[in-house]
């Protein structure tokens, strides 16, 4: 299991680094005017440059693809229940994501940002987790319909 969660920490710090710049392409295109957006203003004014500021949001996107890479190994946990699989997910990266979203100014820095992130994300947490139940929850009743018409 070390190996899968260094594997698949490794994977997801790519995929943190991709997504983190498709995520400025999408915002630079809704809300640039023809500009590119790197970072939200009140990052580069707390780094002091826009370099120094999109090296700041690169890492922390690093840190985010990390956390939810080597953090689904849960998923392949069999002993446990969905619930607690689900549990102990949501427990690893809704911190990491809370720390990552403060300190690239993604939320405002108060107990109701703070709070209303979390909120957020947990909304989306769970609409992402039920489409996915869903989905298998079909797929295994297509499966098991194929199994026992064989059998």
């Amino acid at each position: 299991m070390k190996k899968q969660i260094i594997v698949r920490g490794f994977i997801g710090a790519l995929l943190g680094i991709v997504i983190g710049y498709f995520i400025t392409i999408g915002i630079s295109l809704l809300f640039g005017e023809g500009a590119y957006i790197s970072c939200v203003p009140e990052l580069i004014d707390a780094v002091g440059t826009e370099t120094g500021a999109v090296i700041v949001q690169t890492i922390l996107d690093i840190l985010l693809g990390i956390a939810f890479g080597a953090s689904s190994v849960i998923w392949s946990i069999d002993a446990w229940s969905i619930a607690k699989q689900t549990l102990f997910y949501l427990l690893i990266t809704l911190p990491v994501m809370l720390f990552v979203a403060y300190f690239a100014y993604w939320m405002e820095h108060s107990v109701k940002g703070l709070l209303s992130y979390a909120a957020i994300f947990i909304v989306i947490f769970f609409f992402i987790w039920l489409m996915q139940y869903l989905f298998w929850k079909i797929r295994i009743k297509k499966l098991n319909g194929r199994l026992n018409s064989k059998a």
